[in-house]
C-alpha cells in the first residue's frame, strides 16, 4: 500500500504556499513523520528545465510533478506539492492519478495582495513587460480558483504562523485517518 499522504498547494505566486510548506515540516518531522516537499521553482529549476509557462507547459508539468510523488510515495508520509497549479483539469487529473490520499489544499489570496508582497518580483517584471504569462496576471495566462478544496488557507488574512499551524492541524488529522 502507498503510504505518503499527498497534499497538493494551489495558489497564486506570492500566496504562501513555499512558506507554509517549510514552516510545516518541522513540526511534522519532529511528530516523527518524514516529509518531502516537491517544491514548484525548484523542481522547475533541477528537473523540468525545458518547460515554460504556457498551458500546455504548465499542464505537463504538473503531470510530471504527480508522476514524482507517484514514484516517492512509499518512501514518505507526507509528500507536500508547493505549486501554482492554475488549472482545475491538471489538479482533477493529479487527484485520479494519487489516488484517496491527496488532498488539495487553496491558498485564498487575491491578486491585489500577492502584487504588494511581490515576494519574487514577479509582478514587476510582469508589469514592466519583461515577463508575458504571469499566471493569473497576465493576460491569456489565467488561474482558475478550485471549487472544492480538501482545505483552504486565507494567507491573504492570516500570517504565516497562523497559516502554518491550521494546515499542520489538518495534515496531523489526517494522518489519523490513515
Amino acid at each position: 500500500m502507498q503510504r505518503a499522504l499527498i497534499f497538493w498547494f494551489t495558489g497564486l505566486s506570492g500566496s504562501g504556499k513555499s512558506s507554509v510548506a517549510n514552516g510545516s515540516r518541522p513540526f511534522l518531522e519532529d511528530e516523527g513523520y518524514s516529509v518531502l516537499i516537491l517544491d514548484g521553482d525548484d523542481i522547475r529549476r533541477r528537473l523540468h528545465t525545458c518547460l515554460g509557462f504556457s498551458e500546455a507547459d504548465v499542464k505537463k508539468n504538473n503531470i510530471l510533478i504527480a508522476e514524482l510523488c507517484q514514484r516517492h510515495r512509499d518512501d514518505y508520509d507526507v509528500i507536500l506539492v508547493p505549486i501554482i497549479s492554475p488549472y482545475a483539469i491538471s489538479r482533477s487529473t493529479a487527484r485520479s492519478l494519487l489516488g484517496e490520499k491527496f488532498h488539495e489544499i487553496y491558498f485564498s489570496c487575491g491578486l491585489e495582495t500577492v502584487i504588494k508582497r511581490d515576494v519574487k518580483g514577479l509582478y514587476s517584471k510582469a508589469e514592466r513587460n519583461k515577463i508575458h504569462d504571469l499566471i493569473g496576471y497576465s493576460p491569456g495566462s489565467v488561474y482558475e480558483v478550485p471549487q472544492n478544496p480538501d482545505f483552504v488557507v486565507n494567507s491573504q488574512q492570516d500570517s504565516v504562523e497562523k497559516s502554518v499551524r491550521d494546515f499542520y492541524k489538518f495534515v496531523i488529522g489526517q494522518l489519523k485517518l490513515y
